[in-house]
């Protein structure tokens, strides 16, 4: 009795100095549901989307992975394939995997990247000939605003540009998602931009749409026109598609030098402005990277022309 008495002793000591390596401790305790979203072609593809309860162990990779078939490289800390689409070239453009969590292009890589409940992590297979970095996208409203980002919550502030309407519809907006937007502007809060271009591109991070997708990882740009801006639409190469006139509104996100997420919604004219405000619902942004709206109509970004 003795004997086997202190025989689990033993074991149990050498399984908790050895429980980073999971020794017999399963997966954790639970921490709540996460939604995985599979899509190809810059979200106009759906592949999967799922609530997944997830574990204080599991990674981005570990949760695709119970989903889907995946294949890996580099010793299975890089996504080469989702259920047989694999990285590679199409038409001589390169394509691969990419991922957000809460609407945030991930610092580390899927296996690193760990899971917090509430998150949504969106998985999507895309040219990336335009750029390969793409920091920030508007398809996982109400996120980052409403769950954080990496676990930690930040201010949520909203700077106005003289346009009273659009900035309130914005601000109802968020509130409807139960976040509660800053009085002010605190030094690290998550931004939302609201106004018309000609004062929104004083921002140094909303101005860096104007250096293009490799820049910003925006897919649309602002010409100048008789009237003020105008909005253009760009292709996945980055290339100017279609010009979508003074009214049409836009709401992207983006961030400069690895900062905090800010999202603009904006447009050449009061009208667009508004029009881009009315557009914060999961119904206009969900799985897009960027949108563009006028009368009513959803213009997804990057333009597809293939």
């Amino acid at each position: 009795m003795r004997h086997r008495r202190g025989t689990a002793v033993v074991g149990a000591l050498l399984c908790a100095a050895l429980a980073t390596a999971g020794c017999g401790l399963g997966p954790g305790a639970g921490v709540g549901d996460v939604q995985l979203t599979v899509t190809r072609e810059y979200g106009a593809v759906p592949v999967l989307s799922s609530a997944v309860g997830a574990n204080e162990s599991d990674t981005v990779m570990r949760v695709l992975e119970g989903e889907a078939e995946i294949g890996t490289r580099y010793g299975g800390g890089y996504v080469h394939s989702i259920d047989g689409v694999a990285e590679g070239q199409r038409d001589g453009d390169p394509y691969d995997w990419f991922f957000y969590v809460d609407g945030v292009e991930s610092p580390v890589g899927a296996a690193e990247s760990e899971v917090e409940g509430g998150e949504r992590i969106w998985w999507d297979y895309r040219n990336w000939s335009a750029t390969n970095h793409v920091p920030a996208v508007v398809g996982s409203w109400p996120a980052p605003f409403s769950d954080g980002i990496e676990g930690k919550r930040y201010p949520v502030a909203v700077r106005c540009e003289g346009v009273g309407a659009a900035c309130g519809e914005v601000r109802e907006a968020l509130e409807r998602e139960g976040v509660k937007v800053a009085s002010g502007e605190p030094e690290r809060a998550i931004r939302i931009l609201v106004g018309p271009w000609e004062q929104v591109r004083e921002d140094p991070a909303a101005r860096t749409v104007e250096a293009g997708p490799a820049e910003s990882g925006v897919f649309a740009d602002f010409e100048p026109g008789e009237g003020g801006y105008e909005l253009a639409a760009l292709d996945e190469a980055g290339n100017r598609a279609e010009s979508l006139g003074p009214d049409a509104g836009l709401v992207a996100a983006t961030s400069r030098y690895g900062g905090l997420p800010v999202w603009v919604v904006t447009g050449g004219t009061a009208a667009a402005v508004r029009a881009a405000a009315g557009a914060l619902d999961a119904g206009h942004l969900r799985d897009h990277y960027a949108v563009a709206i006028e009368d009513g109509k959803t213009t997804t970004l990057p333009l597809r022309t293939r």
